[in-house]
């Protein structure tokens, strides 16, 4: 039944940390990112952007992450020897990864919109998510310091005044699916108020 599968998919759904090196089609990129869109959507507004970076297009969205790591103070810049080795083995470890989906929205003035079509933005991510798991896609939700570096959001071309990245999706194949850890049990988070 459609309803269990939607409901074995919410439980089963993984963040994949591992993938392997084999390119998932565009056309079913595109899908998934098709099902993502089904998500609520104050005003019919679907406030979603997304960058998509894959081959050889990942080498200066890489470099980008990289440098604002540096600028941060995640990195250091200095040529020692560990300094670059661990530089190139983030860029290595970057460049392995499939496809880097970069998802941002644009601002807005009024802080309850913007909440509003944040929140959106953060369902079209799952529902994009379980969409994949479907396809056998497996996906990681990324929030880094980078994202919330101008510097980082002017190298890839967005001003940051006008936007903000949600997320950056990691995606690709599994190499090797996390074990259930399970979850805490909704009595623990709910408070039933009856009168």
């Amino acid at each position: 039944m459609i309803i269990i599968e939607l409901l074995d998919a919410i439980k089963q759904r993984r963040s994949i940390h591992r993938f392997k090196e084999i390119e998932v089609d565009l056309a079913i990129l595109k899908k998934i990112l098709s099902y993502g869109t089904y998500a609520p959507t104050h005003y019919m507004n679907e406030p979603w952007k997304i960058k998509l970076y894959q081959q050889e297009g990942k080498r200066q969205f890489i470099s980008s992450i990289l440098a604002s790591y540096q600028r941060i103070g995640m990195l250091k810049t200095d040529n020692n020897p560990k300094t670059v080795k661990m530089t190139e083995s983030m860029r290595k470890f970057l460049m392995k990864i499939p496809h880097h989906a970069l998802i941002y929205v644009e601002k807005n003035e009024d802080p309850v919109r913007y909440e509003e079509e944040y929140a959106s933005v953060c369902a079209f991510i799952q529902n994009a998510q379980l969409a994949a798991w479907q396809y056998g896609v497996g996906m990681l939700w990324t929030i880094t310091p980078y994202m919330h570096d101008s510097g980082f959001l002017e190298d890839i071309g967005l001003d940051s005044e006008t936007f903000k990245i949600a997320a950056v999706m990691q995606i690709g194949y599994p190499e090797k699916i996390p074990r259930d850890k399970g979850r805490t049990p909704i009595e623990g988070k709910l408070e039933v108020i009856s009168d």
